[in-house]
């Protein structure tokens, strides 16, 4: 039988996902699309719907030490609006959809529906931004890196809920951010590149880098970001030649309707060249 349901809080929540195989609606935006019928007919739904949007448990924005945690149910509205919010996530979340969508959309929504295209992705990837999935009986967290296991695929259980999206040293980061797509406005991205940096001296003291919608997953290698760290500005330039063919190794995009593989692929290499040449040595 199947049961929508709206919980008045977590436990709650929980609770039902331990009795019931459910979707969990948080925001729907990209899960009305997929379940959509026909032009003007109701979604189908096969499956119990859990209804978390109103959970305030979720719309939590807080710091601990040096963390930022934002809770699963936050909107991207709410977090443009949030003054704890770093501005690299507002330039980020501007970008997406229109203000309608941001207005509805969650992040943690955007987060589980596991996109290569989805904007909020790059940037966690790059700072390797942690996750806090909860049961009725325990919690873990686990690298975004790790729960995105595919296009549309999480390790997210099925009695579980990601409550918290958790970034360490989260301040004071300055960045370089470049979307590509047809449009300025409602546009899913061909492409996306971000990447951080801290500079002392002319030395790296750290660097990190994602290409969004060009694979299967959001592409971030931290092993070849740490070749660059500790090294000088010009050292890097010296290895430029190196980085780009080892990232380009990494990048497989595919052709569809937005645009070719060849054309992400070459925007992306000329996105960290002028990364690494240029918005290094600012």
């Amino acid at each position: 039988m199947v049961i929508a349901t709206t919980p008045t809080n977590i436990t709650e929540a929980l609770e039902f996902l331990s009795e019931k195989d459910a979707i969990i609606m948080n925001g729907g935006t990209d899960l009305m699309v997929k379940k959509k019928s026909w032009s003007g007919t109701i979604p189908s739904f096969d499956k119990s719907i859990l209804f978390i949007n109103s959970l305030k448990e979720l719309k939590q924005v807080s710091t601990e030490k040096n963390n930022l945690i934002i809770g699963s149910g936050c909107t991207f509205s709410q977090l443009e609006r949030s003054p704890l919010v770093p501005i690299y996530l507002k330039v980020v979340i501007r970008e997406i959809a229109s203000p309608a969508i941001r207005n509805l959309a969650t992040i943690g929504g955007n987060i589980c529906n596991a996109s290569p295209a989805g904007d909020i992705l790059t940037p966690l990837y790059a700072l390797d931004a942690k996750l806090r999935l909860v049961s009725r009986n325990k919690e873990r967290i686990i690298p975004i890196k790790e729960f995105i296991i595919g296009p549309g695929k999480t390790l997210l259980n099925a009695n579980e809920l990601l409550t918290e999206i958790i970034i360490e040293n989260y301040n004071n980061k300055k960045f370089y951010y470049h979307k590509l797509g047809t449009r300025k406005a409602t546009a899913l991205a061909k492409a996306s590149f971000i990447g951080f940096y801290e500079v002392e001296n002319n030395i790296i003291r750290d660097l990190r880098i994602a290409f969004g919608s060009v694979g299967p997953v959001v592409i971030k290698d931290r092993d070849l970001e740490l070749t660059l760290v500790g090294g000088s500005i010009k050292d890097t330039r010296y290895k430029i030649c190196e980085i780009v063919e080892r990232y380009s190794e990494l990048i497989r995009p595919i052709n569809d309707a937005r645009s070719t593989a060849k054309y992400r692929k070459a925007v992306c290499l000329n996105l960290l060249r002028n990364f690494l040449l240029n918005e290094l040595s600012k």
